[in-house]
């Protein structure tokens, strides 16, 4: 193992004033929305992620921790072929969506990025109107009904309606950084998806704004499944029902670095009593 990268200690005695997850038998007993299995991820020929295999339960938040380069974006990106993109990208095993295989040949991934929505880690707002940006997806899909009502609602679901209704037609760029960033969450919602995905969806936002976002998805798993990568520990500890911990396997020589999925559990089990050393290092803060 090569040394972690140090992260902040949590300490173990104050678990439950952080933690505000469902307990894993709950969480179990919940449908299945993904059921991965025995995931592998190359970059032309290079292995980047290998053995992967959980499920994410229906109206859960999920998140992947672990240390940079450990494979935790291009696990997520799998959920929705986002990894179609990129040159050279491969997938081996099975990502099942609902009990269908997201990889067979007659999967249109444009459908499946609809259902599944993604926000990055730096908001992305179009240089259009506040009220364009979330219009784009439904008049791009054909979806029909009243657009000014889509708008608010989407909106309304950001916690971010009240800040923006007088001034729709300004553009995007205008807002601040955690408005925009609840904005392309506003502009996921708007196309009625089934799930949203968030790779890092508050690392260049102020505490503020981060704090709005925990809360927010905190009442978007009401309606929707979430999944995040975060090197933000605590808010790991904070948002999560299940967290998954990566880590990095490095050759002898050390010439091939590969992302493995280390531990799959309850949040307040990961952060507590691990299963493994390697976990129980990172989330202390020690080196692995």
């Amino acid at each position: 193992m090569t040394q972690m990268e140090t992260q902040p200690h949590i300490d173990s005695s104050r678990i439950a004033e952080i933690t505000r997850g469902l307990d894993r038998s709950e969480i179990e007993g919940r449908e299945k929305v993904f059921s991965v299995t025995d995931l592998a991820v190359s970059y032309s020929g290079k292995v980047a992620l290998q053995d992967v295999s959980l499920d994410v339960h229906r109206n859960t938040i999920t998140a992947f921790i672990g240390p940079s380069g450990c494979g935790k974006s291009t696990f997520i990106r799998c959920f929705n072929r986002m990894n179609d993109l990129i040159p050279g990208a491969e997938v081996e095993g099975r990502v099942l969506y609902h009990g269908d295989d997201l990889y067979a040949r007659d999967v249109d991934p444009v459908e499946i990025r609809r259902r599944i929505g993604m926000v990055f880690q730096k908001p992305n707002p179009f240089p259009k109107s506040i009220y364009d940006n979330i219009a784009f997806g439904p008049r791009v899909l054909g979806i029909k009904g009243s657009m000014d009502d889509r708008v608010e609602q989407a909106l309304r679901q950001a916690a971010l309606w009240d800040e923006v209704k007088s001034r729709l037609k300004d553009n995007a760029l205008g807002l601040s950084g955690g408005q925009q960033q609840r904005l392309c969450i506003a502009r996921a919602l708007a196309v009625e998806p089934d799930v949203i995905l968030m790779d890092e969806p508050a690392s260049a936002l102020d505490p503020i704004s981060t704090t709005r976002i925990e809360d927010l998805m905190h009442d978007l798993k009401r309606d929707y499944t979430i999944v995040i990568v975060t090197h933000n520990m605590q808010q790991a500890a904070r948002v999560a029902d299940m967290t998954a911990f990566f880590s990095v396997l490095v050759d002898e020589e050390g010439a091939a670095r590969r992302g493995v999925l280390v531990e799959y559990d309850a949040t307040t089990k990961i952060f507590t009593t691990p299963s493994d050393k390697r976990t129980e290092d990172y989330v202390t803060g020690r080196f692995g």
